[in-house]
């Protein structure tokens, strides 16, 4: 087990030695994340382990972090617990895919040496919650009781026009 983690890995050569990787990533580091985040200070813990059964290499692993995003529903900082499962199956051609055990990810290996950040950036981006809020209501939406303002109930129906109202009409004098 390597306590540090290296920057560029052979997941082929690390399945065969049954490779397994413990250590942190930097938040800051993650390019791609980083812009969807308030803030990128942090670090994402990493497990993985490099394994293979017949024909087939694997990686099975773990990524924690706590992901500083904006609520969508009212633009503050919400801190979303993130955990992860990984598990990918190393294809080398797109036709392998279809071999893999159910439960498991196609991994396209073009060359044979990768970044590690880019397979941990992948899954934690695939993580990401299309519309980030938090888990109870927010603060700005309260009163000091606790409870929303305004319910459902209190607000007077929106009366809009019938966009086919006039074609009514001429039906109905008959004009052409």
């Amino acid at each position: 087990m390597l306590d540090r983690l290296p920057e560029i890995i052979d997941p082929l050569v690390f399945a065969e030695r049954r490779t397994e990787l413990k250590g942190k990533l930097k938040l800051s580091s993650l390019a791609r994340l980083s812009g969807s985040l308030l803030d990128n200070a942090g670090n994402v813990e990493v497990e993985l382990f490099f394994n293979k059964k017949g024909r087939h290499s694997f990686i099975d692993g773990l990524a924690k972090t706590v992901l500083s995003l904006q609520c969508q529903n009212c633009l503050e900082l919400v801190e979303l617990p993130i955990e992860i499962v990984i598990k990918l199956g190393l294809i080398t051609r797109l036709e392998q895919a279809d071999e893999l055990p159910s439960g498991y990810e196609p991994l396209l290996i073009d060359d044979e040496k990768m970044l590690l950040k880019d397979i941990v950036e992948d899954e934690l981006l695939l993580a990401l919650p299309a519309f980030p809020k938090h888990s109870e209501p927010c603060a700005q939406f309260q009163t000091q009781t606790g409870e929303m303002p305004i319910s459902i109930e209190q607000l007077d129906p929106i009366e809009s026009e019938n966009p086919f109202a006039v074609l009514a009409k001429l039906k109905k004098t008959g004009d052409k």
